[in-house]
Protein backbone atom coordinates (compact mmCIF):
# COMPACT_ATOMS: atom_id res chain seq x y z
CA UNK A 1 0.00 0.00 0.00
CA UNK A 2 1.54 3.78 -1.08
CA UNK A 3 2.04 5.85 1.64
CA UNK A 4 0.42 9.15 1.69
CA UNK A 5 3.48 11.11 0.43
CA UNK A 6 3.58 9.18 -2.80
CA UNK A 7 0.20 10.04 -3.58
CA UNK A 8 0.78 13.60 -2.71
CA UNK A 9 3.43 13.58 -5.24
CA UNK A 10 1.95 11.99 -7.89
CA UNK A 11 0.51 13.54 -10.61
CA UNK A 12 -2.97 13.00 -11.73
CA UNK A 13 -2.96 11.47 -15.26
CA UNK A 14 -6.43 12.71 -16.43
CA UNK A 15 -5.27 16.57 -15.39
CA UNK A 16 -4.28 18.77 -18.02
CA UNK A 17 -0.25 19.03 -17.53
CA UNK A 18 1.33 22.12 -18.49
CA UNK A 19 5.11 23.09 -18.02
CA UNK A 20 5.44 24.22 -14.70
CA UNK A 21 7.48 27.17 -14.37
CA UNK A 22 10.19 25.05 -12.46
CA UNK A 23 10.64 23.15 -15.49
CA UNK A 24 11.59 26.23 -17.88
CA UNK A 25 13.79 27.37 -14.82
CA UNK A 26 15.17 24.08 -15.93
CA UNK A 27 16.03 24.57 -18.97
CA UNK A 28 18.40 27.57 -18.26
CA UNK A 29 21.20 24.83 -17.29
CA UNK A 30 20.47 23.28 -21.19
CA UNK A 31 21.10 27.01 -22.73
CA UNK A 32 24.21 27.24 -20.63
CA UNK A 33 25.41 24.18 -21.98
CA UNK A 34 24.62 24.52 -24.97
CA UNK A 35 27.00 27.58 -25.51
CA UNK A 36 29.79 25.29 -24.04
CA UNK A 37 29.26 22.75 -25.98
CA UNK A 38 28.98 24.84 -29.63
CA UNK A 39 32.46 26.96 -28.00
CA UNK A 40 34.03 23.40 -27.49
CA UNK A 41 33.13 22.57 -31.27
CA UNK A 42 34.28 25.52 -32.33
CA UNK A 43 37.73 25.10 -30.59
CA UNK A 44 37.79 21.86 -32.68
CA UNK A 45 35.98 21.30 -35.53
CA UNK A 46 38.10 18.34 -36.09
CA UNK A 47 36.50 14.92 -36.50
CA UNK A 48 37.83 13.68 -32.82
CA UNK A 49 36.66 17.13 -31.51
CA UNK A 50 32.95 16.48 -32.86
CA UNK A 51 33.15 12.95 -31.47
CA UNK A 52 33.82 14.20 -27.81
CA UNK A 53 31.30 17.09 -27.99
CA UNK A 54 28.80 14.50 -29.61
CA UNK A 55 29.37 12.50 -26.44
CA UNK A 56 29.14 15.44 -23.92
CA UNK A 57 25.77 16.19 -26.10
CA UNK A 58 24.91 13.02 -25.13
CA UNK A 59 25.29 12.62 -21.77
CA UNK A 60 23.91 16.21 -21.05
CA UNK A 61 20.53 15.16 -23.27
CA UNK A 62 20.19 12.29 -20.94
CA UNK A 63 19.92 14.71 -18.00
CA UNK A 64 17.25 16.44 -19.31
CA UNK A 65 15.19 13.82 -20.91
CA UNK A 66 15.11 11.41 -18.00
CA UNK A 67 14.12 14.95 -15.79
CA UNK A 68 11.65 15.86 -18.20
CA UNK A 69 10.25 12.02 -18.58
CA UNK A 70 10.22 11.90 -14.81
CA UNK A 71 8.62 15.29 -13.94
CA UNK A 72 5.92 14.24 -16.24
CA UNK A 73 4.86 11.70 -13.34
CA UNK A 74 5.09 14.13 -10.46
CA UNK A 75 3.54 17.44 -9.27
CA UNK A 76 6.04 20.13 -9.54
CA UNK A 77 4.56 22.32 -6.70
CA UNK A 78 5.44 19.11 -4.50
CA UNK A 79 8.58 19.97 -2.48
CA UNK A 80 10.28 16.86 -2.64
CA UNK A 81 9.93 17.57 -6.64
CA UNK A 82 10.92 20.87 -6.53
CA UNK A 83 14.35 20.02 -4.87
CA UNK A 84 14.90 17.55 -7.28
CA UNK A 85 14.50 19.51 -10.17
CA UNK A 86 17.07 22.01 -8.27
CA UNK A 87 19.77 19.40 -8.10
CA UNK A 88 19.38 18.10 -11.38
CA UNK A 89 19.49 21.68 -12.67
CA UNK A 90 22.90 22.40 -10.48
CA UNK A 91 24.68 19.14 -11.69
CA UNK A 92 23.80 20.16 -15.37
CA UNK A 93 25.23 23.47 -14.27
CA UNK A 94 28.61 21.35 -12.92
CA UNK A 95 28.85 19.44 -16.02
CA UNK A 96 28.06 22.48 -18.64
CA UNK A 97 31.13 24.74 -16.63
CA UNK A 98 33.16 21.51 -16.84
CA UNK A 99 32.64 21.19 -20.67
CA UNK A 100 35.74 23.39 -22.30
CA UNK A 101 38.01 21.13 -19.89
CA UNK A 102 36.31 17.66 -19.74
CA UNK A 103 38.68 16.02 -21.77
CA UNK A 104 42.00 17.79 -20.23
CA UNK A 105 41.71 18.33 -16.44
CA UNK A 106 37.72 18.26 -15.70
CA UNK A 107 36.42 15.02 -16.11
CA UNK A 108 35.74 14.29 -13.15
CA UNK A 109 33.63 17.25 -12.11
CA UNK A 110 32.02 16.24 -15.82
CA UNK A 111 31.61 12.48 -14.41
CA UNK A 112 30.62 12.68 -10.98
CA UNK A 113 28.13 15.72 -11.65
CA UNK A 114 26.43 13.12 -14.18
CA UNK A 115 26.29 10.55 -11.88
CA UNK A 116 24.99 12.01 -8.75
CA UNK A 117 22.13 13.88 -10.57
CA UNK A 118 21.14 10.16 -11.50
CA UNK A 119 21.70 8.28 -8.16
CA UNK A 120 20.60 12.01 -6.49
CA UNK A 121 17.29 11.68 -7.97
CA UNK A 122 16.78 7.68 -7.00
CA UNK A 123 17.84 8.66 -3.29
CA UNK A 124 14.62 10.84 -3.01
CA UNK A 125 12.19 8.98 -5.54
CA UNK A 126 12.49 5.73 -4.01
CA UNK A 127 11.70 6.26 -0.49
CA UNK A 128 9.01 8.74 -1.28
CA UNK A 129 7.57 6.10 -3.34
CA UNK A 130 7.59 3.24 -0.63
CA UNK A 131 4.49 1.29 -0.62
CA UNK A 132 3.83 2.83 -4.61
CA UNK A 133 4.02 0.44 -7.94
CA UNK A 134 6.49 3.28 -8.86
CA UNK A 135 8.79 2.60 -6.56
CA UNK A 136 10.41 -0.65 -8.31
CA UNK A 137 10.22 1.54 -11.45
CA UNK A 138 12.86 3.78 -9.92
CA UNK A 139 14.95 1.15 -8.09
CA UNK A 140 15.43 -0.85 -11.32
CA UNK A 141 16.57 2.92 -12.77
CA UNK A 142 19.07 3.69 -9.90
CA UNK A 143 20.78 0.50 -9.84
CA UNK A 144 21.61 1.00 -13.86
CA UNK A 145 22.95 4.12 -13.24
CA UNK A 146 25.00 2.73 -10.16
CA UNK A 147 26.36 0.19 -12.34
CA UNK A 148 26.81 2.92 -15.37
CA UNK A 149 28.16 5.56 -12.88
CA UNK A 150 31.20 3.25 -12.62
CA UNK A 151 32.28 3.64 -15.94
CA UNK A 152 31.70 7.17 -15.81
CA UNK A 153 33.86 7.44 -13.25
CA UNK A 154 36.64 5.14 -14.19
CA UNK A 155 36.85 6.89 -17.43
CA UNK A 156 36.91 9.91 -15.90
CA UNK A 157 40.16 8.33 -13.99
CA UNK A 158 41.88 6.57 -16.56
CA UNK A 159 41.98 9.46 -19.06
CA UNK A 160 43.28 7.12 -22.16
CA UNK A 161 40.10 5.23 -21.46
CA UNK A 162 37.82 8.01 -20.73
CA UNK A 163 36.07 8.13 -24.25
CA UNK A 164 35.93 4.81 -24.76
CA UNK A 165 34.80 3.89 -20.96
CA UNK A 166 31.94 7.19 -21.47
CA UNK A 167 30.58 5.76 -24.99
CA UNK A 168 29.90 2.51 -23.25
CA UNK A 169 27.85 3.87 -20.40
CA UNK A 170 25.94 5.97 -22.72
CA UNK A 171 24.89 2.96 -25.11
CA UNK A 172 24.27 1.33 -22.19
CA UNK A 173 22.15 3.55 -20.66
CA UNK A 174 20.50 4.87 -23.86
CA UNK A 175 19.97 1.07 -24.66
CA UNK A 176 18.56 -0.02 -21.31
CA UNK A 177 15.75 2.33 -21.49
CA UNK A 178 14.21 0.95 -24.92
CA UNK A 179 14.14 -2.47 -23.30
CA UNK A 180 12.44 -0.89 -20.34
CA UNK A 181 15.26 -1.28 -17.79
CA UNK A 182 15.44 -5.17 -17.10
CA UNK A 183 17.26 -6.37 -13.84
CA UNK A 184 17.56 -9.90 -12.54
CA UNK A 185 15.40 -9.90 -9.28
CA UNK A 186 13.43 -7.14 -10.63
CA UNK A 187 11.95 -7.38 -13.44
CA UNK A 188 11.29 -5.04 -16.00
CA UNK A 189 9.24 -1.96 -16.32
CA UNK A 190 5.58 -2.32 -18.20
CA UNK A 191 4.47 0.27 -20.78
CA UNK A 192 1.75 1.39 -18.27
CA UNK A 193 4.31 2.18 -15.66
CA UNK A 194 6.30 4.33 -18.19
CA UNK A 195 3.30 6.18 -19.81
CA UNK A 196 3.71 9.69 -19.96
CA UNK A 197 1.37 12.69 -20.44
CA UNK A 198 1.57 13.15 -24.33
CA UNK A 199 0.68 16.61 -24.63
CA UNK A 200 2.95 17.48 -21.68
CA UNK A 201 6.22 15.79 -23.41
CA UNK A 202 4.93 17.16 -26.62
CA UNK A 203 5.79 21.02 -25.45
CA UNK A 204 8.98 20.05 -23.34
CA UNK A 205 10.33 19.00 -27.01
CA UNK A 206 9.47 21.82 -28.37
CA UNK A 207 10.48 24.06 -25.92
CA UNK A 208 13.90 22.23 -25.42
CA UNK A 209 14.21 22.61 -29.33
CA UNK A 210 13.46 26.24 -29.22
CA UNK A 211 16.26 26.62 -26.89
CA UNK A 212 18.26 24.98 -29.47
CA UNK A 213 17.63 27.50 -32.00
CA UNK A 214 18.25 30.33 -29.59
CA UNK A 215 21.69 29.17 -28.77
CA UNK A 216 21.65 29.89 -33.17
CA UNK A 217 20.83 32.96 -33.14
CA UNK A 218 22.35 34.44 -29.59
CA UNK A 219 25.55 33.22 -30.55
CA UNK A 220 25.46 34.73 -33.99
CA UNK A 221 24.10 37.71 -32.96
CA UNK A 222 27.19 38.27 -30.56
CA UNK A 223 29.66 37.24 -33.23
CA UNK A 224 27.90 40.03 -35.66
CA UNK A 225 28.29 42.26 -33.10
CA UNK A 226 31.96 41.99 -32.18
CA UNK A 227 32.89 41.06 -36.38
CA UNK A 228 32.72 45.50 -37.17
CA UNK A 229 29.06 44.81 -38.70
CA UNK A 230 30.63 44.86 -42.23
CA UNK A 231 28.96 43.99 -45.51
CA UNK A 232 29.95 40.41 -45.57
CA UNK A 233 29.40 39.54 -42.13
CA UNK A 234 26.05 41.11 -42.43
CA UNK A 235 25.38 39.30 -45.20
CA UNK A 236 26.21 35.80 -43.13
CA UNK A 237 24.33 37.08 -40.37
CA UNK A 238 20.82 37.26 -42.46
CA UNK A 239 21.98 33.65 -43.76
CA UNK A 240 22.14 32.39 -40.30
CA UNK A 241 18.68 34.50 -39.44
CA UNK A 242 17.37 32.81 -42.48
CA UNK A 243 18.49 29.18 -41.52
CA UNK A 244 16.83 29.51 -38.14
CA UNK A 245 13.65 30.44 -39.58
CA UNK A 246 14.14 27.50 -42.53
CA UNK A 247 14.67 25.04 -39.39
CA UNK A 248 12.15 26.30 -37.11
CA UNK A 249 9.22 25.96 -39.70
CA UNK A 250 10.56 22.48 -40.93
CA UNK A 251 10.49 21.31 -37.18
CA UNK A 252 6.76 22.26 -36.78
CA UNK A 253 5.71 21.26 -39.93
CA UNK A 254 4.29 18.61 -40.68
CA UNK A 255 3.38 16.77 -37.48
CA UNK A 256 5.31 19.30 -35.12
CA UNK A 257 2.00 19.60 -33.32
CA UNK A 258 1.01 16.29 -33.62
CA UNK A 259 3.19 14.17 -31.48
CA UNK A 260 1.16 14.41 -28.40
CA UNK A 261 -1.95 13.23 -29.96
CA UNK A 262 -0.22 10.35 -30.99
CA UNK A 263 0.86 9.51 -27.93
CA UNK A 264 -2.17 10.10 -25.93
CA UNK A 265 -4.02 7.66 -28.92
CA UNK A 266 -1.62 5.07 -28.48
CA UNK A 267 -2.11 4.34 -24.65
CA UNK A 268 0.69 2.48 -22.73
CA UNK A 269 2.39 2.02 -25.72
CA UNK A 270 2.80 5.12 -26.80
CA UNK A 271 5.96 5.63 -24.05
CA UNK A 272 8.00 3.91 -27.20
CA UNK A 273 7.14 6.53 -29.36
CA UNK A 274 8.08 8.88 -26.73
CA UNK A 275 11.34 7.62 -26.31
CA UNK A 276 12.47 7.74 -29.82
CA UNK A 277 11.04 10.78 -29.94
CA UNK A 278 13.97 11.55 -27.27
CA UNK A 279 16.29 9.80 -29.08
CA UNK A 280 15.14 11.69 -32.75
CA UNK A 281 15.19 15.06 -30.44
CA UNK A 282 18.76 14.36 -29.79
CA UNK A 283 20.09 14.39 -33.74
CA UNK A 284 17.98 17.40 -34.79
CA UNK A 285 19.38 19.35 -31.58
CA UNK A 286 23.09 17.96 -32.36
CA UNK A 287 22.07 19.08 -35.96
CA UNK A 288 21.29 23.02 -34.80
CA UNK A 289 24.44 22.71 -32.65
CA UNK A 290 26.57 21.95 -35.43
CA UNK A 291 24.68 24.35 -37.66
CA UNK A 292 25.13 27.35 -34.90
CA UNK A 293 29.05 26.92 -35.36
CA UNK A 294 29.03 26.75 -39.23
CA UNK A 295 26.99 30.03 -38.75
CA UNK A 296 29.18 31.48 -36.24
CA UNK A 297 32.48 30.95 -38.02
CA UNK A 298 31.05 32.31 -41.26
CA UNK A 299 29.86 35.46 -39.87
CA UNK A 300 33.17 36.13 -37.91
CA UNK A 301 35.00 35.34 -41.51
CA UNK A 302 32.75 35.25 -44.14
CA UNK A 303 35.94 35.33 -47.00
CA UNK A 304 37.68 32.68 -45.34
CA UNK A 305 37.88 28.89 -46.93
CA UNK A 306 37.93 26.30 -43.66
CA UNK A 307 37.37 22.75 -44.48
CA UNK A 308 36.00 22.24 -40.86
CA UNK A 309 33.06 25.04 -41.69
CA UNK A 310 32.20 23.13 -44.21
CA UNK A 311 32.24 19.72 -42.47
CA UNK A 312 29.74 21.09 -39.94
CA UNK A 313 27.56 23.58 -42.15
CA UNK A 314 26.66 20.57 -43.95
CA UNK A 315 26.58 17.70 -41.43
CA UNK A 316 24.41 19.82 -38.99
CA UNK A 317 21.04 20.71 -41.77
CA UNK A 318 21.54 16.93 -42.69
CA UNK A 319 21.62 15.93 -39.13
CA UNK A 320 18.63 17.30 -38.68
CA UNK A 321 16.47 17.08 -41.44
CA UNK A 322 17.19 13.24 -41.44
CA UNK A 323 15.62 12.69 -37.66
CA UNK A 324 12.94 15.22 -38.72
CA UNK A 325 12.45 12.64 -41.43
CA UNK A 326 12.09 9.93 -39.37
CA UNK A 327 10.19 11.37 -36.80
CA UNK A 328 7.32 12.57 -39.23
CA UNK A 329 7.02 8.93 -40.61
CA UNK A 330 6.54 7.70 -36.97
CA UNK A 331 3.61 10.22 -36.59
CA UNK A 332 1.63 9.83 -39.04
CA UNK A 333 3.42 7.96 -41.26
CA UNK A 334 4.52 10.86 -43.87
CA UNK A 335 7.47 11.18 -45.60
CA UNK A 336 7.80 14.82 -47.54
CA UNK A 337 9.61 14.06 -50.66
CA UNK A 338 10.84 17.41 -50.49
CA UNK A 339 12.79 16.60 -47.30
CA UNK A 340 13.86 13.83 -48.37
CA UNK A 341 15.76 15.16 -51.60
CA UNK A 342 17.14 17.90 -49.44
CA UNK A 343 19.37 15.86 -47.16
CA UNK A 344 21.38 14.44 -50.46
CA UNK A 345 21.01 18.10 -51.82
CA UNK A 346 22.53 19.69 -49.17
CA UNK A 347 25.62 17.42 -49.31
CA UNK A 348 26.13 17.50 -52.77
CA UNK A 349 25.75 21.58 -52.50
CA UNK A 350 28.40 21.67 -49.46
CA UNK A 351 30.61 19.19 -51.98
CA UNK A 352 30.36 21.72 -54.92
CA UNK A 353 31.15 24.99 -52.81
CA UNK A 354 33.86 23.23 -51.58
CA UNK A 355 36.42 25.79 -53.01
CA UNK A 356 34.48 28.89 -52.28
CA UNK A 357 34.33 30.67 -49.36
CA UNK A 358 33.00 30.40 -46.32
CA UNK A 359 30.15 33.13 -47.10
CA UNK A 360 29.31 31.11 -50.34
CA UNK A 361 29.05 27.99 -48.98
CA UNK A 362 26.70 28.47 -45.95
CA UNK A 363 24.48 30.45 -48.97
CA UNK A 364 24.04 27.57 -50.60
CA UNK A 365 22.87 25.45 -47.42
CA UNK A 366 20.36 27.73 -46.57
CA UNK A 367 19.18 28.33 -49.97
CA UNK A 368 18.78 24.33 -50.10
CA UNK A 369 16.75 24.80 -46.68
CA UNK A 370 14.71 27.64 -47.91
CA UNK A 371 13.50 25.66 -50.90
CA UNK A 372 12.58 22.91 -49.13
CA UNK A 373 10.48 25.19 -47.16
CA UNK A 374 8.99 26.34 -50.22
CA UNK A 375 8.30 23.15 -51.82
CA UNK A 376 6.69 21.95 -48.45
CA UNK A 377 4.17 24.65 -49.13
CA UNK A 378 3.41 23.90 -52.26
CA UNK A 379 1.35 21.04 -51.94
CA UNK A 380 -1.37 23.40 -49.54
CA UNK A 381 -1.16 26.53 -51.88
CA UNK A 382 -2.21 24.47 -54.94
CA UNK A 383 -4.49 23.28 -52.61
CA UNK A 384 -6.10 26.26 -51.40
CA UNK A 385 -6.11 27.43 -54.97
CA UNK A 386 -8.13 24.84 -56.57
CA UNK A 387 -10.55 25.08 -53.77
CA UNK A 388 -11.06 28.52 -54.26
CA UNK A 389 -11.64 28.12 -58.17
CA UNK A 390 -14.23 25.42 -57.26
CA UNK A 391 -16.19 27.75 -54.85
CA UNK A 392 -15.59 30.47 -57.68
CA UNK A 393 -17.58 28.15 -60.66
CA UNK A 394 -21.28 28.22 -59.46
CA UNK A 395 -20.80 32.17 -58.89
CA UNK A 396 -19.24 32.07 -62.89
CA UNK A 397 -22.47 29.99 -64.32
CA UNK A 398 -25.12 31.94 -62.38
CA UNK A 399 -23.71 35.26 -64.20
CA UNK A 400 -23.43 33.38 -67.45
Amino acid sequence: MANGLAERLLQRRESPHKASFLELFFDLAFIFALTRLSRALLDDPSLNGGFQVSLMLAALWWVWFVTAWSADWFDPRAPLIVALLLWVMFGGLLMAAAVPTVFDEHAMVFAVAYVAIHLGRGAMLIPALRGHPLQLRSLRVAVWFAISGVLWVVGAAVAPAQEVLWALALIMEYTLARLRWPFPWLGRSTWPELRVNGSHLSERYQQIFIIALGELILISGVTYSQSGLDRDSTVAFALAFATAVALARLYLVPAGGRLGARIEAEGPPGSRLTLMAGYLHLVMIAGVLATSVAMEMTIDDPGERDSGQLAVGVIGPALFLTARIRLAALVDGSRPWARLVGVPAIIVGGLASVRFSQLVSSAVVAGVLLLIVLLDAMPGLWRFVSESAESDQPDQRRSG
